[in-house]
């Protein structure tokens, strides 16, 4: 790969690495050092890496650099992260829902979650998803399977609703 590949490849996946990143670590200065990391390794290997396998590359080492991320942090989590953005009448906090979505992915076990983000939310294949992560295809649709299991149960009662909310 050459420089301008490089930055084509930084015009083309900045944007979905950080929402991967972002979907994952909910906190937008840890999934731009994710990002910044992944594009620095890419940057060190510029010349040995094939500018058509970049994308995985480059998807493989944030899912690297986020479980590195999440190892120093020790599943810590801001509170400010989950706050209520909207009040009821009677100043109860109201979660949203996306704030209630989160926090159930959250829930997930790492890998159940990484493979759903990366086949719902950025549409990858499950053999894409096996590259960037290091799992069989097989492997990629049990988590997936069993995250949409896990969420479904999860999100399906209003009561479970009410014990997510922040």
């Amino acid at each position: 790969m050459d420089r301008s590949q490089y930055n084509q490849c930084v015009e083309q996946y900045a944007d979905r690495l950080f929402r991967f990143a972002f979907s994952s670590l909910r906190n937008r200065e840890q999934a731009e050092d994710v990002v910044q990391e992944s594009f620095a390794r890419v940057w060190e290997k510029v010349k040995t890496i094939d500018f058509a396998k970049a994308k995985s590359y480059l998807f493989t080492t944030a899912h690297h650099a986020m479980i590195d991320e999440v190892r120093q942090r020790q599943h810590f989590v801001s509170t400010e992260d989950y706050a209520p953005t909207e009040e009821k009448a009677n100043g109860i906090p109201y979660p949203d829902v996306n704030d209630i979505l989160h926090k159930a992915l959250t829930d997930l076990p790492e890998a159940q979650r990484n493979a759903l983000l990366l086949r719902d939310y950025e549409g990858y294949s499950y053999q894409e998803i096996g590259d960037i992560t290091g799992m069989s295809e097989s492997q990629v649709k049990v988590n997936i399977f069993r995250a949409r299991t896990a969420l479904k149960n999860k999100l399906k009662s209003i009561d479970n609703l009410i014990d997510i909310a922040p």
